[in-house]
C-alpha cells in the first residue's frame, strides 16, 4: 500500500514538472514552507525546536508524534496543529497519507532514535534525527538504510555545523591561515543532578559520553577536517550512585589525528565547560563558549574577535536542511555523518573497558 501511494504521489510530481515551465518547478522555494512533525515532545521539542519552528522561513511545526496523550491539548492551542495531524507511535504509519507533513523529525531519548527514524522514513517522509545519531554504528546503519531505500534525505541535528563561528573554524581548517594545526583542547559538560532521567541511564543513551560526548568529538573532527587514527580513552564516576547501566559521569578521550595533530577531549556531567581551543604553528583561535545555544563567540592569537549572531541556531539548522530537501541538495549534515562519531564513541567505551588502551580507527 505505501509503495502505491509513493508512486501515485511522484508520479504526479512528474506529471506537475513536465507541464510546469522550468523556472515553475522550484518557484514554490522561497514562498512553500515544508511541514513537519516532532516526533517526542520532551525539553528540547518544546523549549527549543518548536519556538525555532516560529522563526523559520523554509519549514514549519504542522504535526507531533507523542505518546503522552496529556500533551496534545497543549501543542494544538499554542501552535494550531490541527487533529490529523496528531499521533501517537502506534498509528505513525499513516503519516505515508498526510500531504500536510513533509519530514519527520525525530526528538527521543537516543536508544530510540534508530527505531522511529526506521519507521519515518519507512512513511516516505524526509527524517531530521537529533544527535546523537545513535546507540551503535549498526543502528546508524539501519536508519542510513532506511532512508535510502524509502528515496528520503536524511539529516543529523549537530546545530554548530550550522552556526558561523563555527563554520569560520571549519574554513580554517582547510585554509590555515596560522599555520598547520599542532593540538586542539575542548572540553563540554555540565553539572547533573538525580532529576536527570533517561541521561543517567546509559541503557537509553545516558552518560556524559553519550548525551554530550559528541560536541567536544565532533569539534575536533570539523577543526580539523580530518578523521582521527586511534583513541584513548578512561571514565571517572565521582558519583557512581546517581548513574545506572553503565552510564559515565566524566570521560576523558584522547585522538590521534595524520600529521601528528592531537586532540585533548573531556565530556563531563560533573562540571560545567565548554571551550574549544586550536593551537597551530603560527599562533591559533578559540571558541568559549562553542555549543551553547547563544553567543558563541572567540578570539584569535593576533586579536581577531569572532562575534556571536544574534540568532536562532535551532531555526538556522532547520531551514537549511529544509532549502536541501527543496532544492534537492546534499545535506550539510548526512546521516554518514553522524555514524562517524558514533563509531568513535564505540572505539572510546572500548578503549576504557579495557585499560586505557589505544584503540586504532
Amino acid at each position: 500500500m505505501k509503495n502505491r501511494r509513493t508512486f501515485i504521489k511522484k508520479s504526479s510530481l512528474f506529471l506537475a514538472a513536465t507541464v510546469l515551465p522550468y523556472s515553475g518547478i522550484y518557484s514554490f522555494g522561497p514562498t512553500k514552507k515544508l511541514g513537519v512533525a516532532l516526533l517526542g515532545l520532551g525539553n528540547y521539542a518544546t523549549n527549543q525546536l518548536a519556538p525555532a519552528l516560529q522563526e523559520t522561513q523554509h519549514i514549519e511545526l504542522r504535526g507531533i508524534v507523542t505518546g503522552s496523550p496529556n500533551k496534545i491539548p497543549t501543542w494544538k492551542r499554542k501552535y494550531g496543529i490541527k487533529d490529523a495531524n496528531v499521533y501517537s507511535y502506534e498509528n505513525m504509519d499513516s503519516l505515508a497519507d498526510n500531504n500536510d507533513i513533509d519530514v519527520v523529525y525525530i526528538v527521543t531519548p537516543t536508544f530510540l532514535h534508530s527505531k522511529y527514524a526506521v519507521m519515518a522514513a519507512n512513511t516516505g517522509k524526509h527524517v531530521f534525527c537529533e544527535k546523537p545519531m545513535a546507540m551503535t554504528t549498526a543502528e546508524c546503519q539501519d536508519i542510513i538504510d532506511a532512508c535510502n531505500q524509502n528515496k528520503v534525505k536524511l539529516a543529523i541535528g549537530y546545530r554548530m555545523q550550522h552556526e558561523k563561528n563555527t563554520k569560520q573554524i571549519i574554513e580554517w581548517a582547510k585554509t590555515k591561515p596560522y599555520g598547520p594545526i599542532q593540538t586542539i583542547d575542548t572540553a563540554a559538560g555540565f553539572r547533573i543532578g538525580n532529576q536527570g532521567g533517561w541521561r543517567l541511564d546509559g541503557a537509553k543513551g545516558g552518560g556524559a559520553i553519550y548525551d554530550m560526548g559528541v560536541y567536544p568529538l565532533n569539534a575536533a573532527r570539523y577543526s580539523t577536517g580530518l578523521e582521527p587514527l586511534s583513541v584513548i580513552a578512561r571514565h571517572e564516576n565521582k558519583r557512581p550512585e546517581l548513574f545506572q547501566n553503565g552510564a559515565n559521569e566524566i570521560t576523558y578521550f584522547d585522538l590521534e589525528f595524520p600529521q601528528g595533530m592531537k586532540a585533548d577531549c573531556l565530556v563531563t556531567y560533573n562540571k560545567g565547560y565548554n571551550h574549544l581551543k586550536i593551537k597551530c604553528t603560527s599562533g591559533g583561535y578559540e571558541l568559549s563558549p562553542f555549543q551553547s545555544y547563544t553567543s558563541v563567540n572567540g578570539t584569535t592569537r593576533d586579536g581577531r574577535i569572532l562575534s556571536p549572531c544574534n540568532c536562532n541556531q535551532q531555526a538556522i539548522q532547520m531551514d537549511n536542511d529544509a532549502l536541501s530537501i527543496i532544492n534537492n541538495e546534499p545535506m550539510l549534515v548526512p546521516g554518514e555523518e553522524g555514524k562517524r562519531d558514533i563509531r568513535i564513541v564505540e572505539a572510546i567505551f572500548e578503549s576504557a573497558k579495557n585499560g586505557s588502551k589505544k584503540m586504532q580507527l
